[in-house]
């Protein structure tokens, strides 16, 4: 009966298919850094998802409203420990170690996403110092993968990869610099290295995020500015020209505030089978992370302005189609596959795939304990996925019986500052408490130095209780502080409030760079062999 009702929400929630207005934001997630294709009558979007893996997410549409999760570029990185959660020291010595710490707010960063020779290709660079930040060039012969590496280069910041008419290769990147690489995309021309264009006096900061198209014969390079002065804001400009080696003009092609949060821009332009365009755009919105907003795209004097006649993003607009069937990037489920996870969810660094299973016990996910850990920020086979506005709601349902003596269970609004519901073991006693954890990370290695917990409310459960019910909200509505609001159950049925009203979720570029996200977890701080079971994660989202 659960899993009946279950599916009927969904499909009350969503409805038979997606039709009806696009309402900004489009992706109201976390979808930083998008990179946008069309093949044939499809788009894709890739986006920056750094320490979860699997990594680099592409996405898949036919109407630029209804998106979903069709595969991921790669399943791991394993270039260092950092990646698996598993190297540490004590405190004293951690400090210029190159192998010890995490890749929190690093790992895989703006990826660019191109289709070329019918096959697809993928250049990313992870935000690390040395070899770690070597870039990487994936390929494909279908968007949903498998995706195979097919270079290592040089580290190349918030890079694009770009194909000429004639088939040669160049990447743009970091602040107006390019280069050719060789026909076989696994060297860069000597030579080749140069500024294409200098940033303006009163553009202190980056210009980053470069997306490169070519329309009429003119190259176009697409870029987020940083501006200082006086009335000038965050916004997105474009360079112009029709000879890679000759002068390129300078326009501002979007400066618009929206929805009540600051101004926005990163991101690129698309085409249409039919000829028409569409800007897609990330804003910053706190505790939910960097959202997607969709935006016309007008040809004014052959440059590519966004927003409506009066150069803002509009609150509403039509689906590039109509009578799609409805998909979200984040979904209910119900773990009744017993091969693999579906592609909504993505593990906090690389898993312990020997302590996960979906076959051990059908229509179960279990998670093993696998090593013996401080605190949340070091457990491994911590599952998430992204929180979303304007409102939503996650719960879990958990079967506990087999924790052992300093296990730890349950779920967290997780991010470097996280809200969070944890089952404790500890001897015979079961205890259920809300606690509000803040990790301190190192600059440089992103090690765990500290992790603050203040707990704010414990319950004494049942030792024999078996079954155990989570649920966690979130409001990102502009005025809300982004509040997220925890509850347990004995029986799904009626639920209790627990911990912290309101608590704020925050956004920090400085640890994990990154929105919030639902995080299932269950580790061990005394031995490890104790396991729980997740029957299912149920999910509803108001878009009201």
């Amino acid at each position: 009966m659960k899993r009946i009702l279950l599916s009927v929400l969904t499909v009350l929630l969503l409805g038979s298919t997606g039709q009806g207005t696009i309402k900004n934001p489009m992706l109201w997630a976390d979808v930083p850094d998008p990179d946008v294709i069309r093949v044939g009558d499809t788009f894709y979007l890739v986006s920056t998802t750094m320490h979860l893996m699997p990594g680099a997410p592409v996405m898949a549409s036919k109407d630029l409203k209804n998106w979903e999760t069709v595969g991921y570029i790669f399943d791991r990185l394993t270039d260092s420990p950092k990646y698996d959660l598993s190297f540490s020291l004590p405190l004293d010595q951690q400090e210029g170690q190159q192998d010890v710490g995490t890749v929190y707010g690093r790992g895989q960063w703006a990826t660019s996403l191109k289709y070329h020779n019918g096959r697809f290709w993928a250049l990313l660079a992870p935000n690390e110092a040395g070899a770690m930040g070597d870039t990487y060039i994936f390929t494909a012969e279908k968007a949903e993968g498998p995706w195979a590496i097919h270079s290592r280069l040089r580290h190349f910041h918030d890079a694009t990869l770009f194909f000429d008419d004639d088939g040669t290769p160049y990447v743009f990147f970091g602040t107006g610099e390019m280069c050719q690489l060789t026909r076989d995309l696994k060297g860069v021309v000597d030579g080749s290295l140069r500024h294409y264009f200098q940033r303006e006096a009163d553009e202190r900061g980056l210009l980053e995020g470069t997306r490169v198209i070519k329309h009429n014969g003119t190259y176009y390079a697409l870029l987020i500015s940083h501006v200082f002065a006086p009335g000038r804001h965050r916004r997105e400009v474009c360079y112009r020209t029709k000879d890679l080696n000759g002068k390129w003009e300078k326009n501002t092609i979007l400066e618009s505030d929206f929805g009540g949060f600051s101004y926005l821009a990163q991101g690129t332009i698309v085409d249409t089978e039919e000829g028409d365009w569409y800007g897609i755009m990330f804003q910053d919105r706190g505790g939910v992370g960097r959202v997607l907003t969709l935006s016309p795209v007008r040809w004014i004097d052959g440059w590519p302005m966004l927003g409506d006649e009066n150069g803002k993003v509009p609150a509403t607009m039509r689906p590039y189609r109509s009578g799609m069937p409805a998909t979200a990037i984040t979904c209910a489920d119900e773990f009744t596959s017993s091969e693999k996870l579906g592609l909504h969810w993505q593990w906090n660094h690389n898993p312990v795939d020997k302590a996960w299973s979906l076959a051990e016990r059908p229509g179960f996910l279990r998670l093993r304990t696998s090593r013996v850990v401080p605190n949340l920020y070091l457990a491994p086979n911590t599952l998430t996925q992204r929180m979303e506005g304007p409102e939503c709601s996650g719960s879990v349902t958990i079967d506990v019986s087999k924790m052992k003596d300093g296990d730890c269970a349950g779920l967290s609004a997780f991010n470097g500052d996280s809200g969070v519901l944890t089952v404790k073991k500890n001897g015979k006693k079961l205890l259920l408490e809300m606690s509000e954890q803040k990790v301190y990370l190192t600059e440089r290695e992103k090690a765990v130095t500290k992790v603050d917990e203040k707990v704010i409310e414990t319950v004494t459960l049942n030792p024999k209780l078996s079954t155990l019910h989570l649920r966690l909200t979130g409001d990102f509505r502009p005025g809300h502080n982004d509040a997220a609001n925890f509850f347990y159950s004995l029986d799904g049925q009626e639920w209790t409030q627990i911990g912290t009203k309101n608590y704020r979720m925050v956004f920090d570029y400085r640890r994990f760079f990154m929105g919030s996200k639902f995080a299932i977890f269950n580790y061990a701080t005394k031995k490890v062999g104790g396991y729980v079971d997740v029957d299912c994660f149920s999910y509803t989202r108001n878009d009201d």
